[in-house]
């Protein structure tokens, strides 16, 4: 694996860097034992490149110390289990980025944690709204809600969602507007699915009836409204040319991961979404071509499939949290 330099020009095994972040987690948890602390300073005197890392941990934890409690704490105090996987994922990356990956860290931890409704990796959550409108917020999923006199709005923070919208039983009725970073999305009495991509573009796909998409910089004439069977991509700017919906797009609804005929590293992107950690493959396998539906709800079922029935081994790192597929 190759060696990770950050913004600070020093480059550092990414072994060490994950190592270095869970004994960040494992030392500020207050749990740490007297026998913790003791092999704590043995790993970080076991080389010079030890002690850079946890210097760079170290100096992590300090910009960490200037959010506020509720946005920097619970992430570093969860105990073991899902919720410390996660935030020993962000803690590596930022690591890795420091000091650029300090501020990428404080942007995902405030979206997450001030958000009125989320949903972790991996959980599918369903929303009834007090109009009768329902939301279906699919894994890492995170927005907020405001019904007003006007009309009856939803944030969408990050992460992807699927509206039903209701009859407003006011008069005049309330229009129903999806807005996000990107633009507004105003429900034409309609179902439809919205995923925010990266960077800087979102995916909309109409189930029934219509909407208008209105990008947040684009003039009054870069609207257009996607009707029942279409979807687009847009940006900031602009919306794409409607194609004709995919079929599979939302699998995810009934748990499932359906590909057809797609490159092992596109799959694999996909199904980190639903598992925290690290998921990737070796470039010589990358373009293996797998067809299957796959349960999102079990990722690791996922990769014993890929396993056997593949040419395939998986190699596991920090503790089964980074996982390569590489050729067998």
């Amino acid at each position: 694996m190759r060696d990770t330099q950050a913004a600070d020009g020093v480059r550092l095994d990414p072994a060490i860097l994950e190592q270095a972040a869970d004994w960040l987690v494992q030392l500020q948890s207050g749990q740490a034992s007297d026998a913790d602390r003791a092999a704590f300073q043995r790993w970080r005197q076991q080389s010079p490149e030890h002690a850079r890392a946890w210097a760079r941990a170290e100096r992590l934890l300090d910009k960490l110390g200037s959010l506020p409690p509720a946005l920097a704490k619970p992430a570093l105090l969860r105990p073991r289990g899902g919720g410390r996987r996660g935030a020993l994922l962000k803690l590596a990356g930022a690591l890795t980025l420091l000091p650029a990956g300090a501020l990428g860290w404080q942007l995902v931890q405030t979206q997450a944690w001030t958000a009125e409704h989320r949903s972790a990796v991996g959980e599918r959550r369903e929303l009834r709204l007090a109009d009768g409108s329902r939301l279906t917020l699919n894994t890492d999923t995170a927005l907020d809600l405001r019904f007003d006199a006007h009309r009856r709005q939803v944030r969408l923070r990050r992460g992807e969602l699927l509206v039903q919208t209701a009859r407003d039983a006011r008069t005049p009725p309330r229009p129903f507007v999806l807005a996000t970073a990107l633009g507004e999305l105003e429900a034409l009495g309609t179902r439809f699915a919205l995923r925010l991509l990266d960077p800087g573009r979102a995916l909309l796909s109409v189930l029934d009836g219509a909407v208008r998409v209105q990008p947040r910089h684009g003039p009054a004439t870069a609207a257009r409204v996607l009707r029942a069977g279409q979807q687009a991509h847009f940006d900031a700017g602009a919306v794409e040319d409607a194609v004709p919906l995919d079929p599979t797009a939302l699998a995810w609804t009934g748990g499932m991961l359906v590909a057809d005929n797609l490159r092992l590293d596109a799959l694999l992107a996909e199904l980190s979404r639903y598992r925290p950690g690290l998921l990737r493959c070796d470039a010589a396998v990358a373009g293996l071509r797998i067809s299957g539906a796959f349960p999102i709800d079990d990722p690791e079922r996922v990769l014993v499939m890929l396993v056997s029935t593949h040419p395939l081994e998986a190699r596991l790192r920090a503790r089964g949290l980074w996982v390569t597929l590489v050729a067998r």
